[in-house]
């Protein structure tokens, strides 16, 4: 460069225009150079030079910073636009490979709960291991700063003894070729939520503005990360909120349409994705869906029922249905083993709309019970006083009094009889309670068998003995009610041979049932008792009966009974064999016995 005027008022003037148009240190120098070659240095001179090339490196720095700080107003004004968390993270690290012009960024996350950082977005990687990494807090260069929440920087990472080395991270740094790093922490408050690394894969020693500036850029994106969580966090939050408003809307629905327990249960297990099973207050199953059956978790029921929430219960959950402090029953869905704050919140609304739905079907019930009731006790009080109105409110329940119907008395001790009748709600016709029994009217079947089935299912629903005595078919108000009185001194005998927790009809009961039943069949009595030896002396022409006769009125005696029959006594043996082989090895039990001289005594009386 030529100096056209070397004096001092010369040089100035030159460095000032050399610094107006920006020019390098090295043209400031050249002026102090060419001075000196023409012989015209001076003290001044080199002073003024001295300062333009200060002047130059505060410009400079100050464009730099300028540059820095709005690219770093450029990265919060992108990053308070975005949205997506991935896309901030991906945004976060691609900034930071350019204001550092680093080889590759990237950015990892803490989990609190493993007390590690992984690796989460990487911008420039080359490798998979970089991705897949899952460091240790303390371990490497990114752990240190995810436990002590201070940046550190190598040069050379991998000759750096201050940092405790990994087989995992140096593999994953020599795949990258990564020389210099620096990492710096991702922090809210106190809390450090991650790292953000830049690399070089040269060496590289991370200046004061360097370090800085990557801690500017983490700080502007750990405020990005909490509001892009927070923003999915409240979106989750409106999401569940509309989720669980059209979940109550579409059971409230359901219910009020007049949808039953099956129903419900049905929708809710579609909705949480299992199996879910509906319990009353006593343990009885009333609703099952998309499971097998099961007994119910009576101390996870009593957890719910304390704390109003639901519970756990092994891979299940339970919920307790209340209507304020009255237990109702309890829900559980099975196939669980977590549950989330949503669904937890979904499965409660789904208790208490099951507790409405009792609640509804409890004023019904009661409503029809009362209805029920005034007809049944009519029925069973005064059903000639006028058969035909009884007729017609029996048709306004559904009921045809005028069918046949088999009426059973059931009768329970150590169990609430309204439990009972609601049980039997499910095989009869017509089910109420009348004189502290529950009368009911069922459509088909023998007495006898409905009576000894209905026995042992009703003493397992209530879990106590239900005694059941049966009578019929009837048809019409005045039979139904002789049947029905007939079915309670059944229940009545039961009871009084100590047989309770049994069903029967009267016919049952053998020379009892005779004496008590009000509609004695006599000859059918024979013929159940002694049918066997009086077929047996009708095809053979025998006198097996007069025998048999003869034996119990001599009081057993075999020398009486042979002198009053004049045979011998081994023929009296003989023909009480071929009894015994009619009659069963137990004829001549005290019991039997008594049946076989009742029916003989009755055959003889009306011969």
């Amino acid at each position: 460069m030529t100096c056209v005027d070397l004096g001092t008022s010369g040089v100035l003037r030159q460095l000032l225009d050399l610094l107006a148009d920006g020019a390098s240190g090295e043209q400031l120098a050249q002026v102090a150079v060419a001075a000196r070659a023409a012989g015209h240095t001076s003290a001044e001179v080199e002073a003024a030079v001295e300062v333009a090339l200060r002047i130059r490196h505060t410009l400079t720095e100050h464009r730099r910073r300028e540059a820095e700080l709005t690219a770093l107003f450029d990265t919060a004004r992108d990053l308070s636009k975005l949205r997506d968390l991935d896309e901030v993270l991906r945004s976060i690290v691609r900034r930071a490979r350019m204001l550092l012009r680093a080889d590759l960024s990237y950015l990892s996350m803490n989990d609190e709960e493993a007390g590690s950082t992984y690796m989460r977005v990487t911008d420039g990687s080359v490798s998979s291991l970089l991705t897949r990494l899952r460091i240790g807090h303390g371990d490497g260069l990114g752990g240190l700063v995810a436990q002590t929440a201070h940046p550190y920087a190598s040069a050379d990472y991998l000759h750096d003894e201050r940092f405790a080395h990994t087989r995992p991270i140096d593999e994953a740094v020599r795949a990258e070729r990564m020389v210099g790093i620096l990492g710096v922490p991702m922090s809210l408050g106190s809390k450090v939520i991650g790292v953000l690394f830049a690399a070089d894969r040269a060496r590289r020693d991370f200046t004061v503005e360097e370090v800085a500036l990557l801690s500017s850029l983490a700080d502007h994106a750990a405020v990005a990360i909490d509001n892009a969580q927070l923003l999915a966090e409240t979106r989750r939050a409106n999401e569940e909120m509309h989720r669980g408003e059209d979940t109550h809307d579409r059971l409230m629905q359901l219910v009020l349409r007049g949808g039953d327990l099956v129903a419900v249960a049905g929708e809710m297990a579609a909705v949480l994705g299992g199996g879910l099973v509906l319990f009353d207050e006593s343990g009885t199953e009333l609703a099952r869906v998309g499971t097998e059956p099961l007994p119910p978790p009576e101390a996870a029921i009593a957890r719910s029922r304390s704390s109003g929430r639901a519970v756990p219960a092994g891979t299940d959950w339970v919920c307790a249905v209340l209507a304020g402090p009255e237990p109702l029953g309890c829900l559980v869905l099975t196939g669980h083993r977590a549950l989330g704050v949503a669904d937890r919140r979904l499965f409660e609304r789904a208790a208490v709309v099951t507790a409405l739905l009792l609640l509804l079907r409890r004023s019904v019930a009661r409503a029809e019970d009362e209805v029920r009731g005034e007809l049944l006790t009519d029925l069973l009080t005064a059903p000639s006083r006028n058969p035909t109105a009884l007729l017609a409110r029996g048709r306004r329940l559904g009921i045809d009094l005028a069918a046949p119907y088999t009426v059973l008395i059931a009768h329970v001790d150590g169990a609430s009889r309204r439990r009972l009748a609601m049980a039997c709600r499910r095989c009869a016709a017509l089910v109420g309670l009348h004189a502290e029994q529950v009368v009911m009217l069922v459509a088909a079947g023998a007495p006898s068998s409905l009576a000894t089935k209905l026995s042992a299912e009703l003493s397992a629903t209530v879990d106590a003995p239900v005694t059941v005595g049966a009578s019929g078919p009837a048809a019409g108000p005045t039979a139904l009610a002789a049947a029905a009185a007939e079915a309670t001194r059944c229940v009545r005998s039961l009871l009084a041979l100590g047989r309770a927790g049994h069903g029967a009809a009267l016919a049952d009961l053998g020379f009892v049932g005779q004496l008590i039943g009000d509609r004695t069949d006599l000859a059918s009595y024979v013929r159940a008792i002694l049918g066997p030896v009086l077929d047996y002396d009708e095809r053979r022409g025998t006198d097996l009966i007069d025998t048999l006769r003869a034996y119990f009125d001599s009081g057993t005696n075999l020398t009486r009974a042979k002198d009053s029959l004049h045979v011998h006594v081994n023929t009296v043996v003989q023909r009480l064999d071929r009894i015994a082989s009619l009659l069963g090895e137990d004829w001549h039990s005290p019991d039997r016995a008594l049946e076989i001289q009742l029916a003989l005594r009755l055959r003889q009386l009306h011969a």
